[in-house]
């Protein structure tokens, strides 16, 4: 349903349901001009994960630079989707979900710490209930939070508090423009160009909507709650986009779009938020291809700790990994892993389960090593025998490989019937590819993913850049002060949001009146829910 109701179709048909709300260029910044009739505009404005354009660029081999070209011109561009449909209209905001991401990775790291600094004792941790429980588990990842609300509600307390890039980048611009502009959140529609179809699950949370947010506007108190992301539509989907409009994407230009096209954002002192991007050398294969959660809480602690070697060991398979920081007295300061895949999700699952309390007379309770109690460690144990338990972060994908080999990205499939038989594909466009195949072409996604390109006036920049990390974070920190100043809104309600459990019907006895009622409850609700 969501798949339907979310797609390249609902892009096109809210473009012509709904005429653009034309903007002003004023002294002190872009405005809205109100002279016209625009009581059914919108503003449109999308979001663009980099997982995304690195799957464009393997598709039709050009750089990942070249591919954010291309969607910016197929977005917003005269000869994308502003040559055609009843308006005419574009989106007149696309921004880079690094962005944000940039602002989660910090916020993370002070997730971690503050979870280590609030006791040593697992007890003391959990009895804060502003903090997830050890292990914390990274909640970027829908399809994971899904399986985690659905069948093991134990895992909740242990999930990160912080929004995704995606949600996080909604919640920015609809508080941000609503307010610089004068317009309220609903007349703003962001779509969001993803690498998962569950990131659509995701935008249709209760949680991630103006509700969590707003205040003090008993205006909003009698309308429905107004999400942060309107619509998600895959990189698969957007190719289905451009051919719905009769664009060619491989026609387009591949360069950045005049600035007719490419306004200011109105809130001056917020721009340099959307500007921040991430340096080719903070882009490696250590970060891995989800985001580099993981990889910047532990580049984060071993800053901290001068002198501190991290030590690495490979789990079972590629997807799952362990990683421990260790003093120069060759004392454990954190341990932490990643597991990607369903498969590696449910061990590790199964590790952080709660141990059963026998109902036998006399049986003694199940005791837990404690989460936060440091031991000596072997390098050569560091992985044997662990619980879950001890790990301060755990990073976790449901895709195996991480988000370049979401279920929306490219296929190579999909690429011969885009390019055709004589763009290089030696098999037939109707033949299956071989595992041989996928694994090759996904190797060349994950190589685009890593080799964003940098400005090359900014080279020297990245240098200063990597010179303190303390410095950067410092800098971020300011950026999201400033956010929740000028919106006179606290930052816990704009970063942080929450899980619950969902009761499944599966099995259950249920009355065809009872479905039917159901159906049509959860398709009216805007608000959405899994």
């Amino acid at each position: 349903m969501l798949i339907s109701l979310q797609s390249h179709a609902e892009v096109l048909n809210t473009l012509d349901a709904h005429p653009e709300i034309p903007l002003t260029h004023e002294p002190h910044g872009v405005g809205v001009n109100n002279t016209e009739d625009s009581k059914e505009g919108k503003i449109f404005v999308a979001s663009v994960s980099p997982q995304v354009r690195a799957s464009l660029a393997t598709t039709y081999g050009i750089s990942e630079k070249e591919a954010g070209y291309m969607i910016d011109q197929l977005l917003s561009g005269p000869q994308g989707l502003r040559g055609g449909g009843k308006h005419g209209n574009g989106f007149t905001w696309v921004v880079d979900t690094n962005a944000m991401r940039e602002a989660v990775l910090v916020l993370t790291a002070d997730e971690v710490s503050d979870s280590l600094n609030s006791g040593e004792s697992s007890a003391m941790s959990q009895s804060d209930d502003s903090l997830p429980k050890r292990p914390i588990l990274s909640s970027a990842c829908p399809g994971w939070i899904c399986y985690a609300e659905k069948t093991h509600p134990f895992i909740l307390p242990h999930l990160s508090r912080l929004k995704s890039p995606q949600a996080l980048s909604g919640t920015f611009l609809k508080t941000v423009l609503s307010k610089s502009l004068g317009v309220h959140p609903s007349r703003i529609w962001h779509l969001a160009v993803m690498p998962c179809f569950d990131k659509k699950l995701e935008a249709s949370r209760e949680e991630l909507t103006d509700m969590s947010w707003r205040q003090g506007d008993s205006s909003g108190s009698e309308s429905q709650p107004v999400r942060d992301v309107d619509c998600v539509i895959t990189a698969r989907e957007l190719l289905s986009l451009a051919s719905s409009r009769g664009s060619s994407l491989r026609d387009l230009p591949l360069q950045p779009l005049h600035s007719s096209f490419n306004p200011p954002f109105p809130e001056k002192t917020l721009d340099s938020f959307l500007s921040l991007k991430r340096s080719r050398a903070e882009q490696s294969l250590a970060t891995g291809t989800s985001g580099g959660y993981l990889h910047h809480v532990l580049m984060t602690f071993q800053a901290r700790n001068p002198g501190s070697e991290l030590v690495v060991n490979r789990g079972r398979n590629v997807d799952v990994v362990e990683y421990v920081l260790m003093s120069p007295e060759g004392q454990p300061i954190l341990k932490a892993a990643r597991y990607y895949g369903f498969r590696n999700i449910q061990n590790l699952v199964r590790k952080l389960k709660p141990a059963r309390v026998s109902r036998l007379p006399g049986a003694k309770p199940a005791v837990r090593p404690a989460a936060g109690r440091r031991q000596p460690m072997s390098r050569n144990a560091v992985s044997t025998g662990s619980s879950g338990s001890d790990y301060a972060y755990v990073e976790v994908m449901a895709c195996p490989g991480g988000c370049t080999n979401g279920g929306g990205q490219i296929r190579v499939e999909d690429a011969r019937e885009t390019l055709g038989p004589s763009q290089g594909e030696s098999l037939d466009a109707s033949m299956k590819p071989s595992p041989h195949e996928q694994r090759a072409w996904l190797a060349r996604v994950d190589e685009a993913y890593f080799s964003m390109d940098s400005e090359s006036e900014s080279e020297l920049e990245t240098q200063s850049q990597l010179l303190s990390l303390a410095d950067k974070e410092a800098k971020i920190h300011e950026r999201l002060r400033s956010w929740s100043e000028y919106m006179n809104i606290p930052l816990s309600k704009l970063v942080y949001t929450t899980y619950r459990k969902v009761e499944s019907d599966v099995g259950k006895d249920q009355t065809p009146a009872n479905d039917t009622s159901r159906v049509v409850e959860l398709a009216g609700k805007i608000g959405g829910g899994w």
